[in-house]
């Protein structure tokens, strides 16, 4: 097995395991708020208080993941292609 065959392998079932990521679970916590909906502030004292409430996400503290973006435009565009 040569290096290039190899690393076809490996970006095979790196692609595989993402697919099955997407469907499992095809949300992923926010980046900005990093899944609370949202960001946090330090008062005075140095302790975490609730700040704004995250715009990114909407408050609901996920987003969808790009591979399920993905899939849900592509079956879009051929459900409506075809009916």
């Amino acid at each position: 097995m040569t290096l290039a065959t190899a690393a076809i392998a490996c970006l095979i079932l790196v692609t595989f395991c993402y697919v099955a990521l997407c469907t499992a679970s095809p949300f992923g916590n926010c980046r900005k708020c990093r899944g609370l909906g949202f960001q946090t502030k330090t008062d005075r004292k140095g302790r975490l208080k609730r700040g704004k409430d995250c715009r990114r996400c909407k408050t609901t503290g996920k987003r969808i993941r790009l591979g399920r973006w993905l899939f849900n435009r592509t079956q879009r565009i051929y459900r409506d292609g075809t009916h």
